[in-house]
């Protein structure tokens, strides 16, 4: 049986036409991530934003949530886990658009740590591409299985991806960054990045604006900004 999953909301003043999912990190929940939206509002006036709960209580903080278990000693366990935990996050995500009466062109996912892991996983997979993923402090789960990374949205394109990560994190290194991406160009997946200098495992203000950015771009809005856009990735 699948999990059913919800958290806490963000809704537009008008009907939504965009959909923003934020998938959480280990040990925290939806509440964690869901102020962002606050800050985005700006960027996407019409956007509904949402922060599932991750399925399962967190053996390490047992007041916070986990998409999947990490006990560090099994090779394939984040493999594993990002499987288990996929069918509940499609079946909202499901119910969401189909509650909205939007498609996938209107969904961003947008992932912190672990639900970075579970954005790219989940959003390469759909049967149709979301208008864009978005992962901070995170990491591409699985490279040697991107075969079956085949979500293309109506013209035959993947969704475009921007990862965020900061210099000094010492729970996900930055070399995540790179291998993830350089994984994903391989693959003939575009993807972008941005290095927030200084930063650990978090999201500063210059990740929290490139990302608002770029979710809005792809939504198709027309956005000025004095920040320059993400810096695309190269082979």
């Amino acid at each position: 049986m699948v999990a059913t999953i919800d958290g806490p909301r963000l809704p537009p003043k008008s009907a939504p036409r965009q959909l923003v999912v934020f998938l959480h990190g280990y040990g925290a929940d939806g509440n964690d991530l869901i102020e962002l939206g606050r800050q985005w509002r700006a960027f996407m006036p019409d956007a509904l934003f949402v922060a599932p709960h991750a399925p399962e209580l967190c053996a390490m903080a047992p007041s916070g949530r986990q998409w999947f278990s990490l006990t560090m000693r099994d090779p394939a366990e984040r493999w594993t886990g990002v499987n288990k935990a996929r069918p509940a996050l499609d079946a909202f995500l499901d119910a969401e658009l189909a509650r909205l009466g939007l498609d996938e062109s209107a969904l961003a996912l947008v992932g912190f740590s672990q639900g970075t892991m579970m954005a790219l996983h989940t959003g390469l997979r759909r049967p149709r591409a979301p208008a864009c993923i978005l992962g901070y402090s995170g990491t591409l789960v699985g490279p040697e299985h991107l075969a079956e990374a085949t979500a293309r949205d109506r013209n035959g394109a993947p969704p475009p991806i921007l990862l965020v990560h900061g210099d000094s994190d010492d729970v996900i290194p930055l070399d995540a960054l790179f291998d993830s991406a350089n994984a994903l160009a391989k693959a003939d997946l575009p993807c972008q990045w941005h290095i927030s200098f200084g930063v650990g495992h978090g999201i500063d203000e210059g990740g929290l604006m490139h990302g608002g950015l770029f979710l809005a771009r792809n939504f198709g809005m027309r956005i000025k900004a004095a920040v320059p856009p993400p810096r695309p990735q190269r082979r």
